[in-house]
């Protein structure tokens, strides 16, 4: 088996990620562009356009439907999986370091990083609900009171 080379990335990786099926392999730096790739060949399919930090996580739903990425420019996107269009813009106070969805991709979690004074939260968002997304008001807000 002939390895793959994937070029795309200025700066070092921080996350690879398949979809569910296992034909899609979504990879992330610490530059601000994540991509998606054929992962049978390594063809390039596209590039999520919209953060300006390093991404530090993403994560695609089970039905590669979307995919959610965590920035240290204090934001989560979550993306059109197909089309690279951000649908939903959720900003932090400081650096988003981890991003999730739930099971029945109902549910979307992330992680703030503790800096820029401040604490650490797990937000979570219920994304049947849209105001809640829209307005960037998730259902619960959890500190983390430990130290880093």
């Amino acid at each position: 088996m002939k390895p793959i080379l994937l070029q795309a990335h200025e700066r070092s990786l921080t996350k690879i990620v398949y979809n569910k099926d296992g034909d899609l392999l979504f990879t992330a730096s610490k530059h601000s562009l994540p991509n998606v790739w054929w992962s049978i060949n390594g063809e390039r399919l596209g590039t999520y356009n919209g953060h300006n930090g390093a991404i530090w996580d993403m994560a695609v739903s089970s039905d590669s439907v979307h995919l959610v990425t965590a920035s240290a420019d204090q934001s989560c996107i979550i993306w059109d999986a197909e089309t690279g269009k951000s649908l939903h813009t959720l900003t932090a106070k400081s650096p988003v370091k981890s991003c999730g969805f739930s099971l029945t991709n109902n549910i979307l979690c992330f992680t703030t990083d503790k800096a820029m004074n401040q604490q650490c939260f797990i937000k979570f968002f219920d994304l049947r609900d849209k105001e809640q997304v829209s307005t960037n008001s998730p259902f619960r807000d959890i500190q983390v009171r430990m130290p880093k």
